[in-house]
């Protein structure tokens, strides 16, 4: 049993890192702000608060700045507690360049990773909050859920109307989505779901789905908003995808 599982440990920790090392090409030549592509989750995800944020947008982001062979060990050992051998194993290397690596890439996301931890009822209130106050276009709701610094991203993939670069601010993000978002003619909701482990909001246009929408959430305010619009990123937005460690 031991033997199958390394086995399996091996092939598909080696899959992801080709296919890192694909999308890392890719990068290079992508329109604006790539965001982690935002999947479906069941809302027990919530309740495992470790995996919960490693699959969320905001630590996903951070480790998106690892090198791929930093991103698996990282991942292997911090969130499956896969022991240094059987890593070693699994990307090739020695279990001793492995611990080294373990060792950078926690310094690496302990010096980026978000620092407030935000209970999942808490950010489901900020979140429900945050969806009336766009719904209705209210300025100053806004301005109270929104953090002074708040950071707010976008991925259309140059197929699809988006930030080109990260807009910062209150109170030009508040404008930004209460022109965006409530003009005349458009048919937008929101639908309230779970996204990578938190509550995010699907957001649809004249009945079709246009985007999904997650933000962090610190000390009862909006840090970052991460709005996905790009089509090809929005391929596991119909339907839950199981997690589990």
């Amino acid at each position: 049993m031991r033997e199958e599982r390394a086995y399996l440990v091996r092939i598909v920790t080696r899959q992801a890192l080709d296919r890192l090392r694909v999308l890392g090409r890719r990068k290079e030549s992508y329109v604006g702000p790539w965001l982690p592509e935002p999947l479906l989750t069941a809302p027990d995800v919530a309740e495992d608060v470790e995996l919960a944020e490693s699959v969320s947008t905001a630590m996903l982001l951070v480790s998106e700045t690892l090198a791929p062979i930093e991103r698996a060990v990282f991942v292997l050992r911090e969130v499956f507690d896969l022991d240094y051998e059987e890593i070693a194993a699994a990307v090739g290397k020695s279990a001793a360049a492995v611990r080294q690596i373990a060792h950078r890439a926690r310094g690496h996301v302990a010096a980026r990773r978000p620092r407030g931890v935000t209970s999942p009822a808490e950010t489901r209130a900020v979140i429900e909050a945050f969806q009336r106050a766009v719904e209705t276009g209210d300025l100053q709701a806004l301005l109270d859920i929104l953090a002074p610094d708040v950071v707010a991203l976008s991925d259309g993939g140059g197929v699809r109307h988006a930030l080109l670069r990260p807009v910062v601010g209150a109170a030009v993000v508040a404008r930004l989505l209460t022109s965006g978002w409530t003009r005349r003619g458009v048919d937008r909701s929101f639908e309230l779901i779970q996204v990578n482990g938190s509550p995010g909001l699907l957001v649809w246009l004249n009945g079709e789905l246009d985007g999904v929408l997650t933000a962090r959430v610190e000390n009862g305010r909006v840090m970052g908003i991460y709005h996905v619009r790009n089509p090809e990123r929005l391929s596991r937005a119909g339907h839950e995808t199981t997690m589990s460690r």
